[in-house]
């Protein structure tokens, strides 16, 4: 069951067999042709995309895996964030297991579903200062190309010198027909200024070429559906192909039509959303201030939209690979709604024994905690398409950060927390990895995907034995 603002939409259960049969439907057909044998429109091809039948004509037949990788900005307090290693769901002897740290909490409902890495660094060194190399680095694992935006008294930088591993990933499964996804990847953002430098972009498609989140709902739902969407013109997407669904509904197995009923009746609660809300949702950023924007207390709303089409995304098979950038390096937002009226940055720059901005910063990052949560919560709950468990068990939530600590812009101790099953990997721990370079973690990433031929990745001196180990 799916609930939003107190309706409630009934899913259909994992694992029902295709028993259905049509007048139509005799055998597998690609979705192009079940279009033309059926005489409707191309406008319907985006909502074909997750349907079993369908899949396993175009070759689709096994497991599918999906990677979402988050980022938060300016670092963690370290002491509220890391668990102890060892077994998160097992105490001494026993006993219960120790409470997860107070940055963590939100994910006790999961603790037998996440992993926490900690020992594994960016080791990428050169250009730019600490954030910029945090951010620009921290998916492409190689060092930032020369250039000329300037941050504090470090030598000026311009964007990476390489594609980032999501990015890497989406290549590897568009290049087979049967992993290929409408999108290849998705970049969702929160927050995140529109002015374009280092600071503001993580994902890359290669190098110099940054690749833009888009942190407004409005405009990606546009991009998912299409159709006449903005804020004063509100018409449904659904209603120019109301009647094509529905000759396509009457032509495939029973399953198939649930799923495109389901799928329909997801977006038009999301319309009935977004139709209520009055307020501009997309923000505008100041010129000159960095990292201030004048939409600061509707981030929380912006996150739950968000989160509800990246949802949307994963189980109509959009795409099997997405980011979430919650703001940027730098990041400034004031987290109003916890009473807390500093910006991030400015907060994470206090020192350790500033026992109230610690404090403060520990809530921070326990909201961003609450966020992902909530995303796996939606994904536990959202039945795997045409396949066993639920999108959970085949999605790993990747969090991540440019900073180990923000006030020593350390890049020791990258925050690296995994939920969900979609890697393989074993879950339920707390994982001191000892000393490694981070490329070797997104080695293991992108191995973990299917993309099993990639040995190095970034700049290869940090690529040691090849992927991280112990991690299944």
């Amino acid at each position: 069951m799916h609930e939003t603002n107190g309706r409630r939409i009934s899913r259909s259960s994992a694992g029902r067999s295709r028993c259905g049969s049509d007048r139509f439907f005799g055998g597998a057909l690609s979705r192009r042709a079940l279009l033309r044998r059926l005489g409707v429109g191309s406008a319907v091809l985006p909502w074909l995309t997750n349907l079993p039948s369908l899949s396993a004509a175009s070759g689709d037949a096994g497991a599918r895996r999906r990677l979402v990788i988050v980022f938060s900005p300016d670092g963690v307090v370290k002491k509220s964030f890391w668990p102890a290693a060892g077994s998160l769901t097992a105490g001494a002897d026993g006993a219960a297991p120790a409470p997860l740290p107070e940055s963590l909490a939100a994910f006790e409902p999961f603790r037998d579903r996440i992993l926490t890495l900690k020992g594994v660094h960016n080791r990428v060194r050169g250009d730019g200062d600490g954030h910029m190399r945090g951010i620009g680095c921290l998916l492409t694992g190689i060092e930032l190309l020369p250039g000329n935006v300037q941050g504090g008294s470090d030598t000026p930088a311009g964007w990476s010198s390489g594609l980032s591993i999501d990015q890497e990933v989406r290549g590897h499964l568009q290049a087979d027909a049967g992993t290929a996804t409408r999108f290849g990847s998705l970049e969702f953002g929160v927050l995140v200024p529109g002015r374009a430098d280092t600071w503001t972009r993580m994902v890359y498609a290669g190098a110099n070429r940054p690749v833009t989140p888009v942190d407004d709902p409005y405009q990606m739902f546009r991009k998912l559906y299409g159709g006449a969407r903005d804020r004063d013109s509100l018409r449904s997407v659904l209603d120019p192909i109301r009647e094509d669904l529905a000759r396509v509904a009457a032509a495939v197995p029973s399953e198939d039509r649930r799923l495109l009923e389901e799928h329909a009746a997801l977006v038009r609660e999301f319309e009935q959303e977004l139709a209520g809300a009055t307020d501009p949702v997309a923000h505008a950023v100041p010129a000159l201030e960095q990292g201030v924007v004048i939409d600061n207390d509707r981030m929380p709303r912006i996150s739950r939209m968000q989160t509800e089409l990246l949802v949307a995304s994963l189980a109509a098979d959009f795409t099997r690979v997405a980011t979430l950038q919650y703001t940027n390096s730098v990041g400034q937002p004031r987290f109003t709604w916890l009473g807390i009226q500093e910006g991030q940055h400015d907060l994470s720059h206090e020192p350790n024994s500033n026992e109230s901005a610690q404090e403060k910063l520990t809530r921070i990052n326990a909201w961003y905690a609450g966020e992902i949560a909530h995303l796996a919560k939606r994904l536990a709950e959202t039945p795997e398409p045409g396949g066993d468990g639920t999108l959970l068990d085949h999605t790993t939530i990747v969090w991540t950060n440019e900073l180990g600590e923000g006030n020593s812009h350390s890049h020791r101790d990258i925050p690296w927390l995994l939920l969900g099953g979609g890697l393989g990997f074993k879950t339920g721990r707390a994982v001191d990895c000892g000393d490694v370079a981070h490329n070797r973690l997104l080695i293991a990433l992108a191995h973990a995907m299917g993309h099993t031929g990639l040995e190095r990745f970034g700049n290869p001196d940090h690529c040691g034995d090849g992927p991280l180990t112990g991690l299944s």
